[in-house]
């Protein structure tokens, strides 16, 4: 077992955190604080951009149903008449300059997240290190609005609205800051954002209840779609390379699949080996899986798509921040 799941295990199963992972904690503590303090007072300069920025993140490594929230953004927004582009740091993709995503992306290259994103909605998105220089191709695409994914923790991007999003069930685990605990941030900094949305679980006083709705399954080569229904009562293959992956397999359960288990790191860069289970048996998985096995999909492999579902006052609440969209 890798080491980051070694960690992981003890975060959320109630173990104490490894000793030596108790200094490092409270250095890691040290330099976060210190480095927002600087953005706080001005050392540090956020830059602004001449249009709208939403910030989507989390306080906790790992997943926690960012992108899925983005992709419902983007949509509602869209259907107020805007025209909304996304950056994202591109994590995991070998890009190592800022770059537009072509309408066909290449996850190796741009990212998984990123490329889902690109392929869900259509909208123009931009990857870098940087979120500003990235954004800045965006204004080439007509953008009249920013969309950052997973960009809580950068600073450097000065932004409108903050939307922190937790998953209801581990929440923050042990409530540790990395690497003692999952905590990029500590659960105070949920203070400051403008809404938290809670995936699942029970949403607490003041939290936004978010949930994942399944649809059809389509197959991963784009020939066919089949109801989940069409499964239940049979075994399958589930593979899910994300930050919760027992959340995607009680999904499928929910529908009366018989599960077998295949979890991977998140953000696994798929080769057509690690899915060859030798029995013909259905292979179910994740968006963000389907878009890097595109290239390699066998007939029996599924792609489950989710859509995020979230009170329609919690879109016209962020709209109405917008400086674009306040009376409209």
């Amino acid at each position: 077992m890798r080491l980051a799941d070694r960690l992981q295990q003890r975060w959320y199963e109630g173990h104490p955190p490894p000793w030596w992972t108790l200094p490092l904690a409270a250095l890691y503590g040290g330099l976060t604080a210190a480095r927002r303090a600087l953005y706080r007072r001005g050392v540090l300069r956020a830059q602004r951009l001449p249009v709208p920025v939403i910030v989507v993140g989390n306080i906790v490594a790992g997943g926690a149903g960012k992108t899925p929230l983005v992709i419902a953004l983007v949509e509602d927004l869209r259907a107020r008449g805007c025209k909304p582009g996304v950056v994202s740091r591109g994590y995991g993709g070998t890009a190592r300059t800022s770059m537009l995503l072509p309408e066909d992306p290449d996850p190796i290259t741009s990212g998984d997240e990123p490329a889902l994103v690109r392929v869900r909605t259509g909208a123009p998105v931009a990857i870098g290190a940087s979120r500003v220089e990235a954004a800045r191709l965006l204004f080439d695409r007509n953008v009249d609005m920013i969309i950052a994914d997973d960009g809580l923790q950068h600073y450097a991007l000065a932004r409108d609205i903050e939307i922190c999003v937790i998953d209801g069930e581990r929440r923050f685990g042990n409530g540790r800051l990395l690497p003692a605990g999952p905590l990029r941030e500590p659960e105070s900094r949920l203070n400051d954002a403008g809404f938290v949305v809670c995936n699942g679980g029970e949403p607490r006083s003041g939290e936004i209840p978010m949930r994942l709705v399944t649809g059809d399954a389509t197959a991963v080569d784009g020939t066919r779609a089949l109801p989940l229904s069409a499964f239940a009562g049979r075994r399958s293959h589930a593979v899910a390379g994300i930050g919760h992956p027992s959340r995607f397999f009680d999904t499928l359960r929910a529908q009366g699949i018989e599960v077998i288990e295949h979890p991977f790191p998140d953000h696994h860069r798929y080769a057509a080996a690690d899915l060859d289970f030798g029995d013909g048996l259905p292979v179910q998985m994740t968006e963000k899986d389907a878009v890097k096995c595109r290239a390699f999909a066998r007939e029996n492999w599924w792609v489950v798509p989710v859509d995020a579902e979230l009170p329609p006052t919690f879109f016209d609440a962020v709209a109405a921040r917008l400086p674009n969209l306040r009376g409209a």
